[in-house]
């Protein structure tokens, strides 16, 4: 899995540089963990959204974002939010570690016009040290993702990135005020058979809601009330019990087995089945 990068690392009077060179993508967006080092750093504006959540020892800094400017202590969990079209600048008086999200302003403007209000209610805005646990939470599970090494299935990283823009643009948990409803069992058997019958293949969040006839938010919202699990932890369940299946016959290659059950390669599938289940492939493939 290799990095993607959205901004130039070339920027004033300090380095910025991947770490471990890994990181996320999905159609409309990225991730990447980035070690900066101290002093100052100017962003250009660009044409994408970027959000900047600070994820290693706290560090004093001072910025400078659309007319505002601020000096802080950056501590764990703060986050940046610059919409696009916006510079910057940034001083770190000591070397830190951020997790750096991007959007680009279509899969924004996508999101926002299957929310509730009009696109003209709902703008990414800026904003500096953002504290939101919801943020920080989908941070989080970004960061667990990068951190593993492992390609990650585009369908978990489009569905943490998604609701990340709803709760940029303003919007609550898709699910709050709707804890009774649920898919009806029609169309909720239809989706996981989809599902089941496409493992192999790339699923998206956009291509699943069609099915119900459902905006994106509102499918995720719905999906999750009604399997019990978010619709990329459903998805990731049964590729890892088609591989598990798959192994106890003991006919397919570890190799073969990770593509028939959808995984990018058989270090993506070993993780998930050590993560799951306890084991790795090759422990489920003796047994056969």
């Amino acid at each position: 899995m290799s990095t993607v990068t959205a901004d130039t690392n070339r920027q004033a009077g300090a380095r910025i540089s991947p770490r471990a060179g890994v990181g996320l993508c999905w159609q409309g967006g990225g991730a990447e963990l980035l070690r900066i080092s101290a002093g100052l750093h100017r962003l250009p504006a660009m044409t994408h959204h970027r959000v900047g959540i600070h994820v290693g020892t706290p560090v004093r800094a001072s910025c400078a974002c659309d007319g505002r400017r601020q000096s802080r202590l950056q501590a764990p969990g703060d986050a940046d939010v610059v919409p696009a079209g916006i510079d910057g600048e940034w001083t770190d008086e000591a070397d830190c570690t951020i997790l750096r999200v991007w959007f680009d302003d279509r899969f924004v403007r996508s999101i926002a016009e299957q929310m509730d209000r009009p696109w003209g209610a709902r703008e990414i805005r800026p904003h500096l040290q953002l504290r939101d646990p919801r943020i920080n939470s989908l941070a989080g599970a970004l960061l667990a993702e990068i951190e593993t090494g492992a390609a990650s299935d585009p369908l978990f990283a489009e569905s943490i990135a998604t609701a990340m823009v709803v709760r940029l643009l303003g919007g609550a948990d898709a699910s709050q005020g709707r804890a009774t409803a649920t898919l009806a069992a029609h169309k909720a058997a239809r989706v996981t058979d989809y599902i089941e019958s496409h493992l192999d293949q790339r699923l998206t969040l956009e291509a699943l809601a069609a099915l119900v006839d459902l905006s994106v938010p509102h499918f995720k919202a719905l999906f999750r009330e009604t399997l019990g699990m978010p619709v990329h932890q459903y998805v990731v369940r049964r590729r890892v019990e088609r591989a598990r299946a798959l192994l106890m016959e003991g006919k397919l290659s570890l190799s073969q087995v990770a593509l028939e059950a959808g995984f990018a390669h058989q270090s993506h599938m070993a993780h998930w089945m050590t993560r799951l289940l306890g084991a790795t492939p090759r422990a489920f493939a003796k047994r056969s």
